[in-house]
């Protein structure tokens, strides 16, 4: 590698972007390419830089199997920035494996650690985990060791085990520091002040109040009954009754918590599950099927009893009964957890992560733009979606996919 490159490289790995780009800018060898590309990427013009990148990887020869490598983990990288979560893993597989079997150990863990925040991002917390497991951060360089503390801390905010995640990310600080790359200490700063903005509100025998996760974490540790309002489930002491796919009965629960230890009367009940305005026979009817399914669900954890003016939540333990509600309440709470992490998405990708239809992300989007909560740039296939600054800062780990596990 000629002295230029090297000292490019250099300039890269301190964060001086523009310094290398001066020794490399005019030059369209391979090396070059690479090294423009990563320098676009830091710049912030992504498709330049993915462009340059590929043009790198054609430019390799066949026995620059390292380096057409590390190009598709550059590549890789610029995509999970960009929200790009449709780019082919396989890729990014083939390319840890080549760079693992000719010893390039750093960037084999960068290529890790890329997999396994796209898995976070999609909500496949038990992958996620399993990928990081294999990965040991102890002879990383510092830009890598404090990526790895952050995949960490990702994955251990997303699993409430916060204490867990504050070490992570002191960690990730610590090695940041010591790389010197602003954009890096920007990435650890907002992620622990996300650790102490408001994640959910806390609703008991009529009061309400902001809860951070670690409130949070220690909320769901209790015999409290928790009507989870931000999952749709019912929880108590690891225990949980998911309801996302029934969206009635928890509609149903939701109003017998927030009336605890009060009975609700069945015209409410009525309103709130069916939308209905008078409790005639035929609503009364479907409100007794609906509570004999729900009293069915709840078993382990509640019962739920008759009274003469409707019905009331009795939980088998002392702990009480709450709501855990998202912080703003509103419809496509999921879409906007997505969008307030600052980057734009496309329609597919939050299909994607959602486990959701393309049309159904397209319709919550729409509703979104026109309360002002969402803004779109581009047309056609082109275009991205922000939350607006309104709710870019809404701390919402509570309601991205699979974020609470189950038991």
């Amino acid at each position: 590698m000629d002295a230029l490159i090297t000292a490019a490289a250099l300039a890269l790995a301190a964060g001086d972007v523009l310094g290398a780009l001066k020794r490399v800018a005019l030059r369209n060898d391979a090396p070059a390419l690479a090294l423009r590309g990563i320098a676009m990427a830091r710049l912030g013009d992504l498709v330049r830089a993915k462009l340059l990148l590929r043009s790198a990887a054609r430019a390799f020869g066949a026995k620059e199997a390292v380096a057409r490598a590390r190009c598709v983990v550059a590549e890789a990288e610029i995509a999970l920035v960009s929200r790009d979560l449709g780019w082919p893993a396989t890729a990014l597989d083939a390319a840890r494996a080549t760079l693992e079997a000719h010893g390039d150990r750093a960037n084999a863990a960068h290529a890790g650690h890329l997999q396994a925040r796209r898995l976070l991002l999609i909500g496949k917390l038990d992958d996620a985990e399993h990928t990081l497991a294999g990965l040991d951060p102890t002879p990383l360089p510092p830009a890598s060791a404090a990526a790895h503390a952050l995949a960490v801390a990702g994955l251990a905010v997303r699993r409430l085990r916060i204490t867990e995640a504050r070490s992570a990310l002191a960690g990730a600080e610590r090695a940041a520091r010591q790389a010197g790359i602003a954009a890096l200490l920007e990435e650890v700063k907002s992620a622990s002040l996300a650790l102490d903005a408001p994640a959910a509100r806390l609703i008991t025998r009529g009061e309400e109040r902001a809860l951070r996760l670690e409130e949070v974490e220690a909320l769901f540790a209790t015999d409290t009954l928790v009507v989870d309002a931000c999952r749709y489930a019912v929880r108590q002491s690891g225990s949980a009754v998911p309801l996302t796919s029934r969206p009635v009965l928890f509609a149903l629960v939701r109003a017998l918590a927030e009336a605890w230890p009060a009975d609700v009367p069945r015209e409410t009940l009525v309103a709130r599950a069916f939308r209905g305005k008078e409790a005639d026979e035929s609503y009364r009817a479907r409100l007794r099927v609906e509570m004999g399914r729900l009293r069915r669900l709840l078993k382990p954890l509640a019962s739920v009893n008759a009274t003469p003016r409707g019905f009331v939540l009795a939980p088998h333990h002392d702990g009480g009964v709450a709501v855990l509600a998202p912080p703003m309440e509103g419809s496509h709470g999921e879409v906007l957890a997505l969008l307030a992490d600052g980057e734009s998405w496309s329609s597919s990708d939050l299909a994607l992560a959602l486990g959701a239809s393309q049309r159904t992300v397209q319709r919550a989007l729409e509703a979104l733009v026109l309360v002002g909560k969402v803004l779109s740039l581009g047309q056609g296939r082109s275009r991205r979606w922000l939350a607006t600054p309104v709710v870019a800062g809404f701390t919402t780990i509570l309601l991205l996919p699979a974020s609470l596990p189950a038991g």
